[in-house]
């Protein structure tokens, strides 16, 4: 008889925020892997698994200082603050997470390269990280289910005129 191998499924998510002057030229990236909340993985199994309904609305936040943890949800995350657009940047709303095909085999993924969120900085400000978040596009809103948060190597500074990028790899590794 073949032996069977256990399969085990992680999911990981993979940031890339580039932050532009007003002329364009590039001041610093961030690349960054961040930990997926346990809100985001139970609704994972949830949705996958379990008959809930699909969450089709996802978007892009900015977090300020201060460290996520995996406890972390959209209504207690006590750790760290979000990056209001009122004050920082100009978009109203977070941005949406336009997401394309999946891709892969023993690590599937999924992207926003194709249509990257993009945040117009109107102020000063410290940015030290992203999350998604889903249900929920109102800047400063805790409700739906915050997916993901990465926090940067360290914080970074930006200001008015400068444009910050986001691209966002979401993967799912069998091994």
């Amino acid at each position: 008889m073949k032996e069977q191998k256990d399969m085990n499924l992680g999911l990981a998510n993979y940031w890339e925020v580039v932050c532009h002057d007003s002329n364009g030229v590039e001041k610093w990236r961030e690349k960054n892997k961040n930990l997926v909340t346990t809100a985001g993985a139970d609704m994972i199994l949830e949705t996958a698994l379990d008959g809930q309904t699909q969450i089709t609305a996802w978007f892009v936040g900015l977090k300020n200082t201060g460290t996520a943890v995996i406890a972390d949800t959209m209504a207690s995350h006590g750790t760290w603050t979000e990056i209001v657009h009122t004050t920082k940047y100009s978009e109203t709303v977070r941005q949406t997470l336009t997401l394309g095909s999946v891709t892969g085999t023993t690590t599937s993924s999924i992207d926003n390269v194709g249509n990257l969120a993009t945040f117009s900085m109107n102020a000063t400000s410290t940015v030290a990280g992203a999350f998604v978040v889903s249900n929920n596009a109102t800047s400063s809103a805790t409700t739906g289910t915050l997916y993901g948060v990465v926090d940067f190597g360290s914080a970074r500074g930006v200001i008015s005129g400068d444009t910050l990028t986001v691209t966002v790899t979401l993967t799912a590794k069998t091994a």
